[in-house]
């Protein structure tokens, strides 16, 4: 008998005066485009409109483009911008009407928080963020872009990317630089990428090769990249195109300016690439990988060889690599990796090699989808085989790899279950049910990983107030020892 708890949240109101436009392909930039029966025809006008903590609301259909959409304004901390799909639907962003070199959507501006879009055929980047900051990318697909999906540089720090796809971009005639996504050559540190895919890339999957600048961070969770380094129909654009799933940096003439990039990746999976599935460029800042995992990828898995700057570490932790090489220098820092292992992995020891639905449609709530793939199956010896490397895990021990095994499915569970979310009265509720009859913990943070809160839940119904709470995203976790659920929440 599942125990249903209430966690309600007191939290201020909207900010005073915010407005709600909405842009529609029926629309006319003559209508106010504050009602959905008189949208604007274009979100530049829209754009023209806002102020700080005002909605654009872009309803579904094919939005054809042939200039850049420019974002230079910017909202506050405490008043963020919002450009949202209309809630239910999927607007296509096509900019195959820009020349080429040109960008489909430039953002310089601050405190934005982009939902719901599908970015393509643009002249240039998807998306370019230079010097734009606390901007939260979330749902969108770039795709059949003339160079990298999405870019940030010119400074950018403080993004985060969320369950996002960047796939089929190519930079025709060299096809040397189109990534999925580049945090790269100028850009600024603490920029996040979370349950994002890259595949079919005719660069890299991701890239952070560094000019410019140095000592930037750059973390990925639960993303996966595959088949980057060829074209969309297959065939190989040439050497330019290095195709490696996760370069982590480096520099120019060997990286001779000793420029440091900080790549920390858990839970990453890279495969089918035809460079390298984890490859250390020349980078010499610190990199991080815990519980990732690669397989197939044609010139090694794991590739790491030059020294690091003084003070920078190689760690390397509960990794799986499989049909492939790994090249791994002594001064890594190492534990429990499948090739350190005494008992080789052999296919048995996983649920599926079978590529078979990665690229297919995410969750309603743009999560990843379940498969297969990769995942160990139930008997395997790396199953709580790992090293505690604080992460979450069930059973004895971590397991090896970007999955953590669960008895019932193979798939990291989601035991928190029938979670909803719903305002009244300026009261954020969120209910939820799980197979236990103790308390659970929630506590609340800033976007940025800040707890401001944390209490115990019971079978009551729980009333909190945060004072000086202010409008914008936070995080809601709920964890009963090492089941864990966590939400985003806007007020």
């Amino acid at each position: 008998m599942k125990n249903i708890f209430t966690f309600i949240l007191l939290i201020l109101g909207m900010s005073a005066g915010a407005t709600t436009y909405y842009v529609d392909t029926n629309g006319t930039d003559s209508n106010s485009g504050t009602s959905v029966d008189l949208p604007f025809k274009t979100i530049t006008k829209a754009l023209n409109q806002v102020t700080p903590g005002d909605s654009i609301l872009v309803r579904g259909g094919i939005h054809n483009y042939s200039s850049t959409i420019y974002i230079s304004k910017s909202g506050t901390e405490n008043d963020t911008c919002y450009l949202f799909a209309y809630p239910g639907e999927r607007p296509v962003l096509n900019f195959s009407g820009t020349d080429f070199g040109k960008r489909g959507i430039s953002l310089t501006g601050s405190y934005w928080y982009i939902k719901g879009f599908d970015i393509t055929k643009a002249g240039d980047n998807g998306l370019n963020i230079s010097g734009g900051s606390h901007n939260t990318i979330e749902f969108c697909s770039f795709s059949e872009n003339k160079d990298t999906g999405a870019q940030l540089g010119g400074g950018a720090h403080d993004n985060t990317f969320i369950n996002c796809d960047s796939y089929y971009n190519a930079d025709p005639t060299d096809y040397g630089d189109a990534d999925g996504y580049a945090p790269k050559l100028d850009v600024g540190s603490n920029n996040k990428f979370i349950g994002c895919r890259a595949w079919g890339n005719c660069d890299d999957g991701w890239d952070g090769y560094m000019r410019g600048t140095t000592n930037v961070t750059t973390i990925l969770e639960n993303c996966w990249t595959w088949g980057n380094g060829w074209l969309k129909d297959g065939t190989n654009p040439g050497s330019q195109a290095n195709g490696n799933g996760f370069k982590m940096g480096g520099g120019d003439n060997g990286n001779s300016a000793m420029l440091e990039h900080h790549f920390y990746l858990t839970n990453c999976m890279a495969f089918y690439n035809k460079g390298k599935g984890f490859d250390q460029n020349n980078n010499v800042g610190t990199m991080s990988m815990l519980n990732c995992t690669a397989y197939r990828n044609t010139s090694s898995n794991f590739k790491y060889y030059k020294t690091l700057a003084a003070g920078e570490s190689l760690i390397i932790k509960n990794c799986i690599s499989y049909q492939g090489t790994v090249d791994i220098p002594d001064f890594a820092v190492q534990a429990t990796n499948s090739w350190l292992m005494t008992t080789p992995f052999s296919a048995d020891d996983f649920a599926s090699i079978d590529t078979t639905g990665i690229s297919g449609p995410r969750k309603a709530d743009g999560s990843l989808p379940d498969v297969s793939f990769m995942h160990l199956v139930s008997g395997s010896v790396f199953i709580d085989a790992g090293t505690d490397v604080g992460l979450p895990y069930n059973g004895s021990a971590p397991d090896l790899g970007a999955f953590e095994f669960s008895a019932n499915s193979g798939f990291q569970p989601a035991q928190f279950d029938d979670v909803k979310t719903f305002f009244s009265n300026g009261i954020l509720n969120i209910q939820f049910s799980i197979s236990i009859n103790e308390p659970v913990n929630a506590s609340l943070y800033t976007i940025s990983g800040q707890k401001l809160y944390s209490t115990s839940l019971d079978q009551q119904v729980n009333k909190i107030t945060v004072p000086g709470l202010q409008r914008g995203i936070y995080l809601l976790q709920l964890g009963h020892g090492r089941i864990k659920k966590t939400l985003k929440v806007l007020n």
